[in-house]
């Protein structure tokens, strides 16, 4: 049989499509698990077992990765695969809404387990066969402008699930939460008609790139690579602290809206999806290293922000400050993997990535869950004091490990201050002209033979 030639304007061109339907699918059910388990009736434990039990096996899973993909014939069929049971795990979730079953929860927990681990073995091969797609030194540009799009519409849809949960709270909540996870459902299934119509490479197998996760863990002291992924570890895990509490915070002792409780998460995602371009332009031309550095700085402030006023336009101001920092830790750490490692050892090396993560996220939001009931409380809730645990761990391990690897490949040397000022636009350090420096839209016509797709975190 004749193999098919792999179309790189064409896999672009259906990755596009495929990510303004996974970005619709994220917008109305990524923020919203977490208040449909307050729904439900979860207490703060629950909700901490929620956050971190799915994303410890989806990471877990991870390893399997590389065989399955083997097993399945390739990325693309692998894929495919993997998006149709996403859809057809938010369908079921979807049918928890009208149900009255006393183990709902635990089923919930269970959905979201299975939901997660198929989005976890999707990103090593995504980012795998994108990797494949965008030159090195375009991929900051790249996917800033790419996830600003589809970030958009992410929001859009954010918005118009807050409206249904609003809209639906007086006459039937439940059917709210029904109609948003079914719109997640039916936009996944289309997007995974889009991933069929890229094109694939088969991966040869080589022996010289088979190695163990011990084998890859065992390297700390002699491998950046490994160093990187220690410091990204860490604030995870210190994030997870408190990440997942803050919409118990809003929702159960602020007694917010969910009208008000989306407003505040669009304020963080917009700002990310603003400041993403200057953040990949600036990670083309001094690195992502620099990049990772200053916005990792910035996100350990938020957690001890959130102490000082509930008042909402303040609120929503820390959002938008959060989205900003985030934003440059996602999409630095992300562009950083793909620089790092070889194409050929690249599926491996995401998931090996994506399991450590992803177990610094659970021990997290397990302990995060807790404390956060046993903490005495600060300034009048006790939440607040997790939050202040969270900040001092995320400052700790950004003191201790963000100064241990290294940039990859050749940048411009600038300081965390001036780069800063660049990134704010007071002095700037990228021109204004040129692919690299100036441009948002990269162009196509220069693509040529990344894990996830990175986002700003709503909260914290």
């Amino acid at each position: 049989m004749k193999r098919r030639r792999f179309d790189v304007h064409g896999s672009l061109r259906a990755s596009f499509k495929d990510g303004i339907f996974a970005a619709i699918m994220l917008g109305v059910t990524e923020h919203y698990a977490i208040p449909f388990a307050l729904f439900m009736a979860a207490t703060v434990q629950q909700v901490g077992w929620i956050s971190a039990v799915p994303n410890l096996l989806g990471s877990i899973f991870q390893l399997f990765a590389v065989p399955l993909i083997r097993c399945l014939g390739g990325r693309l069929k692998f894929l495919v695969r993997a998006v149709i049971a996403q859809a057809i795990l938010l369908l079921c979730i979807a049918s928890l809404a009208g149900t009255e079953l006393s183990f709902r929860l635990g089923l919930l927990l269970l959905l979201l387990a299975l939901f997660t681990v198929s989005g976890g073995l999707i990103g090593p091969a995504w980012g795998s066969l994108m990797s494949d797609c965008i030159p090195l030194s375009k991929r900051g540009s790249y996917f800033g402008w790419r996830n600003r799009i589809l970030g958009m519409i992410a929001v859009l849809s954010m918005v118009g699930a807050g409206l249904v949960l609003y809209w639906t709270r007086e006459f039937s909540p439940s059917m709210g939460f029904f109609i948003i996870f079914l719109v997640g459902a039916a936009a996944r299934l289309v997007s995974s008609a889009y991933i069929a119509r890229m094109s694939d490479v088969p991966i040869k197998k080589n022996p010289a790139h088979d190695f163990t996760f011990f084998m890859f863990v065992a390297r700390f002291r002699e491998s950046n690579f490994v160093k990187f992924i220690a410091y990204v570890a860490t604030l995870t895990f210190s994030s997870y602290l408190a990440s997942p509490f803050f919409t118990v915070f809003m929702l159960r002792d602020l007694q917010f809206s969910y009208l008000t409780y989306m407003v505040l998460q669009v304020a963080s995602t917009v700002a990310g999806l603003v400041a993403l371009p200057w953040w990949g332009r600036h990670a083309d031309l001094v690195g992502n290293v620099r990049v990772l550095r200053l916005s990792g700085f910035l996100a350990t402030l938020v957690p001890l922000l959130w102490l000082i006023s509930h008042n909402l336009v303040y609120l929503g101001l820390l959002q938008m400050f959060a989205g900003f920092a985030w934003s440059g830790v996602t999409l630095s750490a992300t562009n950083f993997v793909y620089d790092a490692v070889t194409p050929q050892k690249r599926i491996r090396c995401i998931g090996y990535f994506n399991v450590i993560n992803g177990t610094a996220l659970f021990f997290g939001a397990a302990l995060g869950g807790f404390l956060a009931s046993r903490l005495p409380p600060l300034l009048g809730y006790s939440l607040h004091s997790l939050f202040g645990l969270s900040s001092l761990c995320r400052l700790g391990f950004y003191f201790l490990l963000s100064r241990r690897f290294q940039e990859v490949r050749p940048s411009q040397a600038v300081s965390s201050q001036e780069l800063f000022f660049s990134v704010v636009g007071l002095r700037p350090v990228v021109e204004p002209h040129g692919q690299a420096r100036g441009s948002t839209s990269p162009s196509l016509d220069s693509a040529a033979p990344r894990s996830g797709r990175p986002r700003a975190r709503a909260h914290g």
